[in-house]
C-alpha cells in the first residue's frame, strides 16, 4: 500500500499558498508589493475598459479584479499569473448574454452573473476530475484563428465608441453595415478623443522605452515604465475631458462610477429556472476552456523562465474558484491575462501572494478613487481596447500554418470565418470539431511504408526514400501509427492491395516499432489479415512489438492463431525468412 504523504503535503496540494507562505520573508513581501502597485495601476483602466466590452457597469470591472485575485493567490500555482477580466472572455461574455437578453437590462446582468458562476463550476469540476488535458483538444491553429478573429470583432465593436455613433451587432455582417450607415453621423469631439488616445497609446508603446533609455534609465526599468505609459495617456485624456467639459459637448464619458467595496451578490429565486440556466451551460463551458487555455499558456511560459512547474489541474481549480468569487462579488468571468501577467513578472512578483497586494490596491481604488474617473471618455477606453486586441492578431501565423499544413490551415480559417460571421461560440465549437475531425481523418489513414535494409546495416528504411535491399518473396511493412478501429479496415485493404500487386510474396512482416496500441477492432483486423494471407499461401509475421502491446496480445488468440512468428527485431525476422536468398529488386 502506498504511504500517505505528510499532512502538510496533502494540504498544500489543495492550498498551494501553504508552500509559498513557508518561505515568505520581508524582502519577498517587498518585491510582491512593488509588483502589485505596478499591476494595479495597469488594471484600473483595463478593468473599466473590459467591463465596457462585456456590457457591464464600469465598477464591475474593478470588482472582477479584486476577489478573484485573492482566491487565486490562495489556490494558484503560478508565481506571476495575474487574474482578472480579459478581452476575449469579455467578448464571449457579451456575445453569450447579449444573444439572450438586451444589454443593460436586469436579465442581461444576471445572465453575465450565471456565466461567471457556471464557468467557475465547470472549471472546478474539470479540475477535481483531473481533466486539465481536455484543453489540448483546442489545437494551436484553432486558437490562433479564434483569437485573431475575436480581436477583429472586438476592434470592430469598439468603433462605435470611437466614432460616437450608434451601431449594434455582434458579428461583422451585423457591425459593418451598421457602422457604414452611421458614418454621416460621426461625432467630431468624440472622434478627436478616440484618435488622440490611440495616437498617444501607440507612441507610448513604440517609443516610451527608447526615450526613457536615452534619459539614462536602466533598460529593465524603462521597459517596465513604458508598460505603464497607457495609464498616463488615459489620465491626460481624463484631465482634458474634465477641463473642456467634454460631456457638455456630447462626448460620452464613464460618468458616475459606483464607489465602495464589492458586496455579496446572489441571483434571486426567480432567476433559478432551468429554462434560464440551460442556454448558458455550453457558452460557460467554452468560456471555461478558453480562459483556462489562455491562462495556463501564459503561466507555463512565465514558469519556464523561472524553472518552475505549473499543475494544470490545480490551475483549473484555482480559476474555477476565482470565477465563482467574481460572480459572488458582482464581477464577471475572469482569466489569467497575458499583458498584466508579464508586467507582474517583470515588476518582480515572487509569489502568488502578490495578488493579495494587488487586490488591496484595487479595493482602495474602488473605495476612494472612482470619482476621479468620472470624466474619462468612453472613446479613450475604446482606444485602449482596440490597441490591446489588435496586438493579438498574429497574421504571420496564418502564413506559417498554410505553408506547413493545409489541413490545419483549413481548421484555422474555418474557426476565424465562423467567429467573424456567426459568433464566437460557433467559431470555437466549429474549430474544435474541425480539429477532432482532422485528427480522426489522419488517424484513419496512417502512413504505411514498404521498407528494405540499408546495405551493411541492420536498419530498415522506406524503399521510396532510400537505396535499400529487398527480397521478392518478402514484403516488409512499417505502420507509423497505433492500430485502432479508425484505421483497422484501411490496414486490411492496404496489405491486400500490396500482396495482390506482388504475386511472388510468400511472407509479410509487419514492423510494429511505431505501434503504441492495438485495440479490439484492430486485433480482429489482424486476425482477418492473417486468415486471408494464409488462404493465399502467404505467412504473416510481426516484429518489434512493444512490451505493453505484447502484454495485451498475450491475452488474445492472435499468438496461437498466427502461422508466422513474432520476432524481437525486424532484422532477425528478415534474416530468418531470407536465409540463403540474394537480395534483389523486391516489392517497391
Amino acid at each position: 500500500m502506498r504511504p500517505l504523504p505528510p499532512p502538510s503535503d496533502r494540504w498544500s496540494r489543495w492550498l498551494p499558498v501553504l508552500t509559498w507562505a513557508q518561505a515568505y520573508r520581508r524582502e519577498v513581501a517587498l518585491a510582491d508589493a512593488v509588483a502589485a502597485l505596478v499591476v494595479a495601476l495597469m488594471l484600473i483602466p483595463q478593468s473599466l475598459a473590459y467591463a465596457l466590452l462585456a456590457g457591464m457597469p464600469p465598477q464591475t470591472g474593478l470588482y472582477a479584479s479584486i476577489a478573484p485575485l485573492v482566491v487565486y493567490a490562495l489556490l494558484g500555482t503560478s508565481t506571476a499569473l495575474a487574474v482578472g477580466p480579459a478581452a476575449v472572455t469579455s467578448l464571449m461574455t457579451a456575445a453569450s448574454a447579449g444573444a439572450l437578453h438586451a444589454v443593460a437590462s436586469p436579465d442581461y446582468a444576471w445572465a453575465v452573473w450565471w456565466l461567471a458562476l457556471l464557468c467557475g463550476l465547470w472549471s472546478l469540476a474539470l479540475g477535481l476530475l483531473r481533466l486539465g488535458a481536455l484543453a489540448q483538444w483546442l489545437s494551436h491553429p484553432v486558437l490562433h484563428g479564434f483569437v485573431a478573429a475575436s480581436a477583429l470583432l472586438i476592434a470592430a465593436s469598439q468603433l462605435r465608441h470611437l466614432l460616437g455613433v450608434q451601431a449594434e451587432g455582434t458579428t461583422l455582417p451585423q457591425l459593418l453595415p451598421a457602422l457604414a450607415q452611421a458614418l454621416p453621423h460621426v461625432h467630431g469631439p468624440t472622434l478627436a478623443f478616440g484618435l488622440g488616445t490611440l495616437l498617444g497609446l501607440w507612441l507610448a508603446r513604440r517609443h516610451a522605452a527608447a526615450v526613457l533609455r536615452r534619459l539614462g534609465w536602466p533598460a529593465a526599468r524603462a521597459a517596465l515604465a513604458a508598460k505603464l505609459a497607457p495609464v498616463l495617456v488615459l489620465a491626460v485624456a481624463t484631465m482634458i475631458s474634465a477641463g473642456l467639459d467634454a460631456q457638455a459637448h456630447g462626448v460620452r464619458v464613464v460618468g458616475a462610477i459606483g464607489s465602495g467595496l464589492p458586496v455579496w451578490t446572489w441571483a434571486p429565486a426567480e432567476q433559478w429556472r432551468w429554462s434560464y440556466i440551460e442556454p448558458l451551460l455550453l457558452p460557460a463551458l467554452l468560456l471555461a476552456l478558453v480562459g483556462f487555455v489562455e491562462s495556463v499558456s501564459v503561466g507555463q511560459s512565465l514558469a519556464a523562465r523561472r524553472r518552475e512547474r505549473l499543475d494544470p489541474n490545480a490551475e483549473l481549480r484555482a480559476l474555477g474558484a476565482a470565477n465563482v468569487a467574481s460572480a459572488c462579488s458582482g464581477g464577471f468571468a475572469v482569466t489569467g491575462g497575458f499583458a498584466r501577467s508579464v508586467v507582474n513578472f517583470e515588476a518582480g512578483a515572487r509569489t502568488p501572494l502578490a495578488g493579495l497586494w494587488t487586490a488591496g490596491v484595487l479595493a482602495l481604488a474602488a473605495w476612494q478613487l472612482t470619482p476621479l474617473l468620472h470624466s474619462l471618455p468612453q472613446a479613450a477606453l475604446a482606444a485602449t481596447i482596440v490597441l490591446a486586441v489588435l496586438g493579438l492578431v498574429d497574421g504571420p501565423a496564418f502564413v506559417r500554418v498554410w505553408r506547413y499544413s493545409r489541413s490545419d490551415f483549413a481548421a484555422m480559417a474555418l474557426t476565424a470565418l465562423l467567429t467573424l460571421t456567426v459568433g464566437v461560440e460557433a467559431g470555437l465549437a466549429g474549430g474544435a470539431l474541425a480539429s477532432v475531425a482532422l485528427l480522426l481523418w489522419r488517424h484513419s489513414r496512417p502512413h504505411i511504408a514498404v521498407v528494405g535494409r540499408v546495405p551493411g546495416t541492420e536498419h530498415f528504411r522506406n524503399v521510396q526514400r532510400h537505396r535499400v535491399q529487398t527480397w521478392p518473396e518478402l514484403l516488409s511493412l512499417r505502420v507509423d501509427e497505433s492500430l485502432t478501429f479508425a484505421n483497422a479496415r484501411y490496414l486490411e485493404d492496404w496489405i491486400a492491395a500490396q500482396v495482390a500487386a506482388h504475386p511472388h510474396v510468400r511472407h509479410v512482416v509487419l514492423q510494429c516499432s511505431a505501434v503504441n496500441d492495438i485495440d479490439a477492432s484492430a486485433l480482429e483486423s489482424l486476425l482477418t489479415i492473417e486468415e486471408r494471407l494464409r488462404s493465399a499461401g502467404v505467412t504473416l509475421h510481426l516484429s518489434e512489438v512493444k512490451g505493453p502491446v505484447m502484454d495485451r496480445l498475450r491475452h488474445s488468440e492472435l499468438p496461437t492463431r498466427l502461422q508466422g512468428r513474432i520476432h524481437l527485431t525486424h532484422h532477425q525476422a528478415v534474416q530468418a525468412l531470407t536465409a540463403g536468398a540474394r537480395p534483389g529488386s523486391g516489392p517497391q
